[in-house]
């Protein structure tokens, strides 16, 4: 008897519901295939949510998505909620999430293949095969801490947020980013700022520790954020496995997403509770919603993302090769067209990589 998944969709907003739909388009037909069955839950969340609800993130959506096997997440936000603040942004609905489903900790790959290599706003040789994975803390840090605060007025008016670690924060996060380096080239670069915070102190010292511990056979540098932002500019081929906190991984991953030339091509995961969360890296763009102009891969390799680790890892690696296939035959959406690409619409990249996935399982 075939296994069946339960996924929440939170489609969200702008291209959200698009990208949505292509990726559902090349997942149902690798589960047809592969043998595996998809109950899926559609609600809604950010904009779309509090427009319906007057809350980013009800607390209905949040106990479906506990119910769950997997959440996919498309984008959310955009300028009709700029004017909102504090708890009503869309955007806080996310922090909300991630942590009623402890996704403490979160994964984002970055890969640039030849065929993509020129279009890097570095030189092409720079990036050219480039694979690095970042692990971001991601319930925790100066996002999350207290004690937050504003007093006086005028001159004298002061405004304060809380960096604040525990040795358990560190450790858990640690321990995810030093199994991922065993699956991969078995290094890990840990960034803090020790040299100035005390918490960053707290970090390394913790880090170093769990990594003689139980890590040893991993090899173990580390970097202060001012001179990892530098390295991933002037080499970034030499990381492997980045670890990090909030604030330093929310900058750095973003800095490592435009080394392929468009945030259209990455996937993340947010993981650590039961359920994770499965969302592309790029934002809701409203410009072009309903347009067809989206980029539905970094949605489709989420999936793939999602299917690793739901321990269907020959679907999961039938998708990225579906990706790959397209890509390197020349096809593109509009963020990454070049001269002698063939532009496709959404749904087209999506009709194309359902093709080539089902052609590579």
């Amino acid at each position: 008897m075939s296994k069946t998944y339960k996924i929440t969709l939170l489609p969200g907003d702008g291209i959200g519901p698009e990208v949505i739909k292509e990726s559902l388009k090349v997942l149902d037909a690798i589960a047809e295939k592969s043998g595996f069955a998809l109950e899926y839950t559609e609600r809604n969340a950010g904009g779309a949510a509090i427009d319906a609800h007057n809350d980013p993130m009800p607390d209905s959506v949040v106990e479906t998505c506990k119910a769950s096997d997997a959440v996919l997440l498309g984008a959310v936000g955009g300028p009709k909620w700029d004017h909102l603040t504090g708890a009503l942004r869309p955007e806080s609905g996310l922090l909300k999430i991630r942590k009623e489903l402890g996704a403490f900790a979160n994964l984002r790959p970055v890969m640039v293949p030849e065929s993509l290599a020129a279009n890097s706003p570095l030189r092409p040789e720079t990036v050219a095969g480039l694979d690095l994975f970042t692990v971001r803390e991601l319930t925790g840090g100066i996002y999350f801490g207290q004690p937050v605060g504003e007093e006086g007025e005028g001159d004298d008016r002061k405004v304060w947020n809380t960096m604040v670690y525990s040795v358990g924060e560190i450790k858990r996060v640690a321990r995810v980013a030093f199994e991922w380096a065993r699956k991969r080239r078995n290094k890990v670069t840990s960034v803090d700022k020790a040299n100035v915070l005390a918490v960053s102190r707290l970090w390394r010292d913790t880090v170093i520790a769990l990594h003689q511990e139980e890590f040893s056979d991993v090899e173990l540098n580390h970097l202060y954020i001012d001179n990892a932002a530098m390295q991933m500019v002037i080499n970034p081929r030499q990381f492997d496995v980045i670890l990090t906190g909030n604030i330093f991984g929310d900058i750095l991953s973003d800095t490592s997403a435009t080394l392929g030339g468009s945030l259209g091509l990455l996937p993340s995961a947010s993981v650590g509770g039961p359920v994770g969360i499965f969302e592309p890296v790029h934002g809701s763009a409203p410009d072009i919603a309903g347009q067809g102009k989206a980029n539905t891969f970094a949605m489709i390799l989420s999936v793939a993302m999602m299917l690793d680790t739901l321990d269907e890892a020959d679907a999961a690696n039938a998708i990225r090769t579906g990706v790959e296939k397209v890509l390197d035959e020349g096809y593109r959406s509009g963020d990454l067209w070049r001269e002698g690409n063939t532009l496709a619409s959404t749904t087209e990249l999506g009709d194309l990589v359902r093709d080539a996935a089902l052609a590579a399982l």
